[in-house]
């Protein structure tokens, strides 16, 4: 007799996190979609410094599988690598900031 059990089956990540490119003063969003809600120890990353919600930095969450990471007003040094970690899955994308060029 062979029993099957679905209880808790390992989340995965159905959407990663995308490559942005965006000027300075324009925000920046980063999403990710997990399989399964309930997932814990969520965290999300610019350069190896941890994220936390603020004026600056909005995260959210829908249904608890949709993570959302908005950088807003971003600046020249705000570039970098982005990281979303939610247990042992990590997802990442580049953040390029572009200045304007006043030589247009």
């Amino acid at each position: 007799l062979l029993l099957l059990c679905h209880a808790e089956e390992a989340a995965v990540i159905v959407s990663g996190l995308r490559s942005t490119d965006v000027f300075v003063g324009e925000s920046a969003t980063f999403t990710c979609e997990l399989s399964h809600p309930g997932v814990r120890n969520v965290q999300w990353w610019l350069d190896g410094t941890p994220l936390h919600n603020n004026l600056v930095t909005e995260i959210s969450e829908q249904d608890g599988r949709i993570h959302t990471l908005t950088l807003n007003d971003v600046a020249c040094h705000d570039s970098g690598t982005v990281t979303f970690r939610a247990g042992s899955l990590i997802s990442s994308a580049k953040l390029l900031v572009k200045g304007i060029s006043l030589l247009a």
